[in-house]
This record gives structure tokens, C-alpha cells and sequence, in this order.
């Protein structure tokens, strides 16, 4: 399981982010593109660091809403 981050841009598409696998971003039209995508990127971001024999991140991040 890894956290994503997901906003919309200045154009008005969905950015989905995974912050701790660094640079795995990722977009479509609607949340539902972006979050199809960014789970694609994440297989394939995995996939791609186990044939190389790279240590995968572990989920280190935690979000929080904070009120100003």
C-alpha cells in the first residue's frame, strides 16, 4: 500500500503523487484516470527497482491537515 497525493494543476488536470517512491507522479482528466495511472506508475516504479535488485522504499510519509 502507498500513500498518493492527488491535486489538480493550473490546467485543470489531476496530479497523483506517491512521495515515497521519489519522482512516481503521475495525471489524467478526472480522479479516477489519475489514480488508475498512478497505480500503473507505482507497479511499474516497483517492477523496475526489483530487476534491479534496488531496496524498495518503505511507506514513510504521513498527512495531515493543519488549520490557519
Amino acid at each position: 500500500m502507498r500513500q498518493v497525493f492527488l491535486y489538480r494543476d493550473e490546467d485543470g488536470y489531476w496530479i497523483a503523487e506517491c512521495p515515497s517512491l521519489k519522482g512516481c507522479v503521475s495525471q489524467g482528466e478526472t480522479k479516477e484516470i489519475a489514480l488508475n495511472n498512478i497505480k500503473e506508475a507505482i507497479n511499474g516504479y516497483i517492477k523496475a527497482l526489483e530487476e534491479d535488485n534496488i531496496l524498495i522504499p518503505l511507506e514513510n510519509f504521513e498527512a495531515l491537515l493543519v488549520a490557519v
